[in-house]
């Protein structure tokens, strides 16, 4: 059976626990589409294009996902692309309560698409980009909580 899941998010930027998730789901999925959201709520560090180029390079090595920006509604972008699967990490309980009601409104919105979860490994379970980001621009060293290549644009962005 041939399942497609959808993995979306701001990636501001793209963390090693996003990776490790990634890794893992496209173990379980025929094919994973990594949807780097425009998210016009927030105001990411980076822009749209340099986040996809970042997920790209962090995910090179993972021969069966796909990384896309997109605009608009996860489930709609779901549906038009037929991926029946929307997949939400979840690193602590405090991301439990968001998660769910988000789940929650995607089942009303379109109920053919189904929410799933995945947590990441313990060693990932802290790192979230904002704090990524808080600790680059503090010039702390982010090397054991990102890609190489992001840790360089971090850097860069610094200067």
């Amino acid at each position: 059976m041939s399942i497609r899941c959808l993995y979306p998010g701001t990636f501001d930027p793209i963390t090693n626990g996003h990776h490790d998730i990634i890794r893992r789901a496209a173990k379980l999925f025929t094919d994973v589409t990594v949807a780097v959201a425009a998210n016009p709520t927030k105001t990411p560090a980076f822009s749209l294009e340099k986040r996809v180029a970042m997920a790209e390079l962090t995910l090179a090595d993972i021969p069966n996902v796909t990384v896309t920006g997109f605009t608009g509604l996860t489930v709609e972008y779901a549906r038009e692309h037929g991926i029946a699967v929307v997949l939400r990490g979840l690193r602590a309980v405090s991301d439990f309560e968001f998660e769910f009601q988000l789940a929650g409104m995607n089942r009303h919105l379109a109920a053919e698409v189904e929410t799933m979860f995945l947590t990441p490994a313990e060693q990932f379970s802290y790192i979230s980009s904002s704090l990524v980001r808080e600790i680059a621009a503090l010039g702390g060293d982010v090397s054991t909580f990102v890609h190489p290549a992001v840790k360089a644009e971090l850097e860069s962005r610094i200067r």
